[in-house]
C-alpha cells in the first residue's frame, strides 16, 4: 500500500514529514482560499492567523505538490500521525485524482489524500469564511504565534508557487495587500510623536539607608 498526500499551503515547501517521492502537479475543481483560522502555529485565540483551505469550484485548478509514502505501514501510519496533529483545524479528508503538466486531461495519481475544511462556522470552529482583501491583509500582517507570524506563511508560499513554475494570483494579490499593509504601519511607527520619558520634577538627591541587621520573617 502506498500513501499519497497533495500539499497546498505550507505542506508545498514544508513537509515535515518522511516522505519517498515528490512530485508537482494540480487537482481540479477546488481553488485555494484563505478562510481558515490558526491558532496555534502562526496565530493565537486571541488574534487568529489565516491559512489555506480549498474551496470547491468547478472547473478551477489548484497547483502544488504530491507527496508519496511507502515503505510499510509503520512508515504511513507515521506520517498519517504526524499531518493529523499537524492539519488539526481541517475537519475532512477528500481523496482526489492528481495531475501533472504534461498530460492535463488523465490522472498521473488516483486516491490522493487532501486535508480541507468544511465551509460552515458551526461545523468547523477553525472557518473564518471569506472576508475584503483589505481585511484580510491586516490579520495577516498582525497575526503571530508560536511557529511564527502569519506573513511569513503567506510569503513563503508565493516564493514556493513560483519556484515551482505555478504562481497563484489570488496568493500574490495578497501577498502585495500584505505588503502595504506593513509599509503603512511602518511609516505609522517612524512618523508617530515620541513621548519624553525626561521628567519635569526637580532632582532629589536621595541617600541610601543601611541595610537592616534583623532579616524579615517568612
Amino acid at each position: 500500500m502506498v500513501l499519497w498526500v497533495f500539499g497546498y499551503g505550507s505542506l508545498v515547501w514544508n513537509p515535515g514529514f518522511d516522505f519517498d517521492e515528490r512530485i508537482v502537479g494540480f487537482i481540479k475543481d477546488y481553488r485555494r482560499v484563505f478562510d481558515l483560522a490558526c491558532i496555534d502555529h502562526r496565530g493565537t485565540p486571541a488574534n487568529p492567523a489565516r491559512t489555506c483551505t480549498l474551496e470547491a469550484k468547478s472547473k478551477a485548478v489548484c497547483w502544488g505538490a504530491a507527496y508519496c509514502v511507502k515503505g510499510g505501514q509503520e512508515k504511513e501510519q507515521a506520517a498519517m500521525q504526524y499531518l493529523e496533529r499537524r492539519e488539526c483545524e481541517y475537519d475532512t479528508k477528500v481523496f482526489v485524482d492528481f495531475y501533472k503538466e504534461d498530460d492535463p486531461f488523465k490522472p498521473a495519481i488516483t486516491g490522493v489524500l487532501v486535508f480541507i475544511s468544511t465551509p460552515d462556522k458551526e461545523a468547523n470552529r477553525y472557518y473564518l469564511g471569506p472576508a475584503p482583501l483589505q481585511d484580510m491583509a491586516r490579520q495577516i500582517a498582525t497575526a503571530s504565534g508560536p511557529c511564527g507570524n502569519n506573513r511569513d506563511y503567506l510569503f513563503l508560499l508565493e516564493k514556493a508557487m513560483l519556484e515551482i513554475g505555478h504562481e497563484d494570483a489570488r496568493v500574490i494579490e495578497l501577498a502585495n495587500e500584505v505588503r502595504k499593509v506593513l509599509a503603512k504601519l511602518k511609516e505609522k511607527k517612524i512618523t508617530s510623536p515620541r513621548i519624553s520619558t525626561k521628567s519635569h520634577l526637580p532632582r532629589i538627591n536621595i541617600a541610601c539607608l543601611p541595610e537592616t541587621a534583623v532579616a524579615s520573617s517568612r
